[in-house]
């Protein structure tokens, strides 16, 4: 929608939070989902690893866009906002934005920046804080954005849903409204903080465990505070080493459970397995579990794609292709699903052995270059028929060609 249209808005809109399904301020605006908003759980280790390596690996990927031409894909040049989306990132730091903001909301804002001609000059990933999905009455989509300058949006304003590209996943309570795979491992992430603050607490206590003072008879409060002073101000915060003399039968009896008998490692490992899950990550990505039995590492990598990148690879390539027109976005994958030297070469040899690839082409592939008469594919002819090499050999010489004429 042009100018006109984003200054003369529907003036009845229904939003879309995201606070569960209540009604907020009581007329026209409905709450539609729950969203997780705990900063703390994010530092967690595993959701940190999740998200840093999900981000970085599908950022790294070079971008292309591609135009059919008789019936086949080719390359063209890419637009130059998604060469350079905006003046201060990258396009890896862009992709790296938009799919952090994905992996820990569950819904990524992109504001589509336009020249006068109403052409994409830039790309800005949104705070997914500051945006509000709303439907007015003909139940087309717009969003409320506040006020970014990163992004030249100085105040709060409306903006069509052709100017936003919303990419949201797992939208189980309402299509406008996406959830972070946090929400499916926030006890795990909590239980793995909550295991990693006690040791800490544990370890800065020199791994020395509390504990008790019994005596067998009876001791009168003033001279068992007295005895827990003397205990605390000897051999505790760091005063290790010294001797300890308890008379009259006294004994010291250690309180806290260490952490074997706590499973600390175990707990400590199913709370990052959980996360993994959740994020559809295989655990020993990130340093947890073993590496399956038997597999390559283009068996590794194709089972990290295919579980993993993929839907949010072709969720971002899908989104950027509408706005292309018959051209389409797609990530080069050569860089992500690596193969092993000798692997590779079987896979470029089977290619020119069944005419699919030209010679030239599985040198390209090489980094190596052209030469000449290898433009055209080779295919071996290894089958005649049994009347046609009867024929062949009744001449007397079967290999001279002006006889076989």
């Amino acid at each position: 929608m042009g100018l006109l249209s984003r200054l003369f808005t529907p003036k009845s809109m229904q939003s879309v939070p995201m606070h569960g399904w209540m009604r907020a301020f009581g007329v026209s605006f409905q709450d539609f989902a729950p969203r997780a908003n705990q900063d703390n759980i994010h530092s967690f280790f595993a959701v940190f690893a999740c998200v840093s390596k999900i981000a970085h690996d599908i950022s790294k990927l070079p971008l292309l866009t591609k135009v059919k031409q008789k019936d086949i894909w080719v390359e063209k040049a890419v637009a130059e906002y998604l060469i350079r989306p905006n003046p201060y990132q990258t396009v890896q730091q862009f992709f790296e934005c938009w799919l952090s903001s994905k992996l820990l909301n569950g819904n990524a804002y992109i504001y589509k920046q336009r020249d006068i001609k109403g052409s994409v000059n830039a790309l800005y990933v949104l705070n997914a804080d500051l945006v509000q999905p709303m439907i007015d009455e003909t139940g087309a989509v717009w969003y409320q954005v506040g006020g970014d300058k990163l992004a030249n949006i100085p105040y709060t304003a409306l903006f069509a849903a052709e100017d936003i590209i919303h990419d949201r996943w797992n939208c189980f309570y309402h299509p406008l409204v996406g959830l972070p795979p946090i929400m499916a491992c926030n006890i795990a992430a909590g239980n793995g903080l909550a295991i990693q603050e006690s040791s800490r607490h544990f370890f800065s206590n020199r791994a020395l465990p509390s504990g008790i003072l019994t005596a067998p008879g009876h001791i009168d409060r003033e001279k068992a505070q007295a005895l827990a002073q003397a205990w605390n101000d000897a051999y505790s915060n760091g005063k290790i080493g010294k001797t300890a003399v308890l008379g009259d039968g006294m004994s010291y009896q250690q309180l806290t459970v260490n952490a074997v008998d706590s499973q600390l490692i175990e707990q400590l490992r199913l709370s990052a397995e959980i996360v993994c899950s959740a994020f559809h990550m295989p655990a020993f990505l990130i340093g947890f579990g073993s590496l399956p039995a038997g597999m390559k590492v283009s068996d590794l990598n194709e089972l990290y794609y295919s579980g993993c990148l993929q839907s949010l690879i072709e969720a971002i390539e899908a989104l950027l292709s509408n706005e292309l027109g018959e051209a389409r976005a797609e990530f080069d994958l050569h860089s992500l699903i690596r193969m092993d030297a000798q692997s590779q070469m079987q896979v470029i040899a089977d290619g020119v052995k069944a005419s699919v690839l030209t010679i030239n082409e599985a040198r390209s592939k090489q980094g190596l270059p052209a030469v000449a008469g290898g433009d055209t594919p080779y295919m071996q002819q290894q089958n005649y028929s049994l009347a046609a090499l009867a024929k062949r050999d009744a001449q007397n010489n079967p290999f001279d060609p002006k006889e076989a004429a």
